[in-house]
């Protein structure tokens, strides 16, 4: 017996993984080892519904985990491990609840799971799995190789598949993928490419909820009205009252004739040579907007006269005279609005 062996059979790990894998009765798990201290696995349907605990296959191959020396497990999954093995003080756990979806947002995640898997190699092992090891788990693995390598997402993908051929990351996935290439292994929140993304994620939401989800607020900007301590000097203001009602910044550009997507690279580089609509101004929700948070469509009016502004949908977007198709869609009528380049009622503070 090994000494590794011996340290887990010592704490219990052997006897208590031995009992659960009698009760799985599974069969082996399926590893890969991806470079040094990491591993990539998988879970193996049996037939019953997903959430069974006697499902939940992967991670406990029990001669697997102890001959690798996993001292982390990380599951991108749609449901937890069981108690069994999270409440294991020889092994640290971390659940992220993710399905496997184009739409669903995985790139939020990346920063935890790369400090996660970090700590897992510097301290041991650390195993990386979801139900399949194909989409979910490998675009967690991509991700990570990506920052640590400051390499590619083609070139991390490579590394990845060549170690595990079924590695594929959904469409949504990948594009969230090269997203990161973009912004540079990190989350830059003031990426235009970056916000639509966000935007088009909390709309999905909207869609099914009704109403917009806590952990999708940071969609909503600020006022650009209040005191900042670095106002935009390019405003919209109410035609009517003056009042200003969006900044530079929170316009979101559209190209005549088509439908804008996050996906396009284009829209993290020089918007300068971006053929631009100006004929409707769509915009980032505000939260002076009446209602945008608890309601699929309404109507803008402005906060200080209550002159009608425009209007805006989650669900339904807008169709611009240029032909382009937005959604969601929050929008600012040109006639009802007039561009500023000098800043009034807004004082710098230090």
């Amino acid at each position: 017996m090994t000494s590794q062996v011996k340290h887990y059979h010592n704490n219990g790990l052997i006897n208590a993984l031995e009992r659960l894998d009698e009760d799985l009765d599974a069969g082996p798990t399926n590893f890969n080892k991806i470079e040094e201290g990491l591993f990539l696995a998988r879970k193996k349907r049996l037939g019953t519904i997903l959430c069974n605990p006697r499902n939940l296959t992967a991670a406990k191959d029990v001669h697997t985990l102890v001959s690798n020396a996993i001292s982390h497990i990380l599951t991108v999954d749609s449901c937890p491990l069981p108690k069994t093995i999270t409440d294991l003080k020889e092994i640290k756990n971390k659940f992220m609840q993710v399905t496997d979806i184009p739409q669903e947002d995985l790139l939020s995640y990346f920063s935890t799971s790369y400090d996660f898997i970090k700590e897992g190699q510097e301290k041991g092992n650390v195993l990386v799995h979801c139900y399949y090891g194909v989409s979910r788990s490998a675009s967690v693995v991509i991700a990570y190789l990506m920052k640590k390598h400051q390499i590619s997402f083609d070139e991390s993908f490579k590394r990845v598949k060549s170690c595990r051929r079924f590695a594929s990351p959904n469409k949504g996935f990948e594009a969230q993928l090269k997203l990161y290439e973009v912004m540079n292994f990190t989350i830059d929140k003031t990426n235009l490419q970056y916000r639509m993304f966000r935007l088009r994620h909390a709309a999905v939401k909207v869609r099914k909820v009704k109403i917009l989800p806590q952990d999708c607020m940071d969609v909503i900007k600020p006022d650009p009205s209040l005191t900042s301590v670095k106002p935009d000097p390019l405003v919209y203001k109410c035609r009517k009252c003056r009042r200003i009602v969006a900044s530079i910044s929170n316009i979101l550009p559209h190209s005549p004739s088509e439908k804008p997507s996050w996906k396009n690279v284009k829209w993290s580089g020089d918007l300068s040579n971006v053929d631009q609509c100006s004929q409707i101004h769509f915009i980032e929700p505000l939260n002076w907007i009446e209602n945008v948070s608890h309601a699929e469509e309404g109507k803008i009016n402005c906060p200080k006269c209550k002159s009608k502004l425009g209007s805006f949908s989650w669900i339904m977007g807008c169709k611009c005279p240029c032909g382009a198709e937005v959604t969601p869609a929050f929008y600012l009528v040109p006639s009802k609005v007039e561009f500023s380049n000098f800043v009034q009622n807004v004082q710098i503070t230090v």
